[in-house]
């Protein structure tokens, strides 16, 4: 019995000790790379779907793949280095969080109704954050 304390103590303890030397994350790309590169693609491929369904399991797979860079990419911009603040910026984050995972569950279903139901969902995902950090883009009236 002894023993088995012993281990157990042992694994805990370098558990905890990996955890802390596993580094963090560190950013690559800057935000208009991220939009570019990720979060752009991945809206419009899944608005193109959304207004015509898959016609096959590869164009499935296609959506689903989108769906996860969609939703990943709002995790990316809540990590260190990029999220510009913990209040809007990240309430506008979880946006594209949420939509991706819908659109990956529906994808996951190849349910194209839920798919086309995405529209409005993606659209308010990004104007929301670009009304407030691009006012080029959306002037204040």
């Amino acid at each position: 019995m002894r023993m088995l304390s012993l281990s157990i103590g042992i694994l805990l303890l370098v558990g905890t000790i990996m955890a802390q030397d596993s580094g963090t994350a560190q950013p690559v790309g800057n935000m208009s790379d991220i939009m570019v590169s990720m979060i752009y693609p991945a809206a419009n491929e899944i608005l193109t779907f959304a207004n015509r369904a898959p016609a096959d399991d590869k164009e499935w797979i296609a959506l689903q793949r989108s769906a996860v860079r969609l939703g990943e990419s709002g995790n990316l911009l809540m990590m260190r280095g990029h999220a510009l603040n913990q209040g809007d910026w990240v309430k506008d984050a979880k946006l594209l969080v949420d939509v991706g995972a819908a659109a990956y569950k529906a994808a996951k279903a190849k349910d194209a109704s839920a798919l086309a139901g995405l529209n409005d969902q993606i659209n308010a995902s990004c104007t929301t954050c670009h009304k407030q950090y691009r006012p080029n883009v959306y002037p204040k009236q």
